[in-house]
């Protein structure tokens, strides 16, 4: 079969490869889509997390040989340390991700363990189902934030992570929701989709602050434009510098967390909230269009806030 394949640093290839083969405890998936995640798009630059050869990919939804829909939760964890036996499994040391340490979803079919399976409504659409994986993320990183109702919340980028941190915080019942980008047309998106306030730069106080982006002058805003006691939520990964100054967590007991992946209680919620919120801002493309598309989001296209491949 045909797979999408990061061959070597800066590049993903369509290539053939076997069949995948199935053991004790596994399902093959056969993928209808799968979206293509920021974090692939600058992690391929230098290879760590991820390893070529690879076929990445994973967030993703599909069809089981016996005619399930689902959707899969690309994360386990070793099933046997004290973090994955408190529900813990995204921060255990001996975690694994479909897509990441295992063959993903850009390709037609992917072998994932049976307890990845979440069950799909048989209404919701396959595109609707290949993002449930990064709005669990945004699930996630509310339930972090405290899930606090009637609260000013800020969101930094206007990607997919930080959208579905806005579609987040409105199901959860935030007052009022600013976001910024650098992107009018991102910034369009997000305002299609509710946001009280879209600009370059967040103004004023919050309560929360999502940061989707990850560099150091965004890590700085997140924390600056906080309420005294506020809390930001980092979820964006660009740069490992933290680029702020901490005398004013201390002073004003401000807050800064890390949000990473979802539980999978977390993942049943985003299969609901996927039937619940707008989703339209996402285009499919073919497979096979794969590599050019990848490349193009890559060197900067930003025509796209969400690509998602279709095999």
């Amino acid at each position: 079969m045909q797979a999408l394949v990061f061959t070597r640093p800066g590049v993903v290839e369509l290539q053939d490869i076997d069949e995948p083969s199935v053991k004790a405890g596994e399902a093959v998936v056969d993928v209808a889509a799968c979206g293509i995640c920021g974090s692939e798009l600058h992690g391929i630059s230098q290879p760590g997390f991820r390893q070529p050869p690879l076929v990445m990919g994973h967030e993703f939804a599909g069809t089981t040989a016996d005619g399930r829909r689902v959707a899969v939760n690309p994360l386990t964890g070793c099933g046997q340390c004290s973090l994955c036996h408190s529900g813990q499994e995204r921060i255990c040391p001996g975690r694994a991700i479909v897509g990441i340490h295992r063959a993903g979803g850009f390709a037609p079919r992917v072998v994932v363990p049976e307890r990845s399976l979440h069950d799909l409504p048989a209404h919701l659409s396959w595109e609707a189902g290949a993002m449930v994986e990064p709005l669990a993320n945004g699930v996630h990183a509310w339930g972090l934030a405290g899930a606090p109702k009637s609260s000013r919340v800020g969101v930094i980028g206007a990607g997919t992570i930080g959208l579905v941190c806005l579609l987040a915080a409105q199901r959860g019942g935030a007052d009022e929701i600013a976001v910024a980008d650098l992107s009018e047309r991102r910034l369009e998106v997000a305002g299609g989709l509710g946001a009280d306030v879209t600009s370059p730069a967040l103004e004023g106080e919050f309560d929360v602050i999502f940061d989707a982006v990850g560099l150091p002058a965004t890590h700085q805003a997140s924390v600056d434009r906080l309420r005294p006691g506020g809390i930001a939520v980092w979820l964006g990964l660009m740069s490992p510098d933290a680029g702020f100054d901490a005398t004013a967590l201390v002073r004003q007991e401000k807050r800064v967390t890390g949000s990473f992946a979802y539980t999978d209680d977390e993942f049943s919620t985003a299969v609901q909230m996927a039937g619940e919120v707008d989703l339209g801002w996402a285009d499919s493309f073919p497979l096979n269009e794969g590599a050019q598309v990848f490349m193009s989001l890559m060197h900067g296209r930003d025509d796209v806030t969400k690509a998602l491949l279709r095999p």
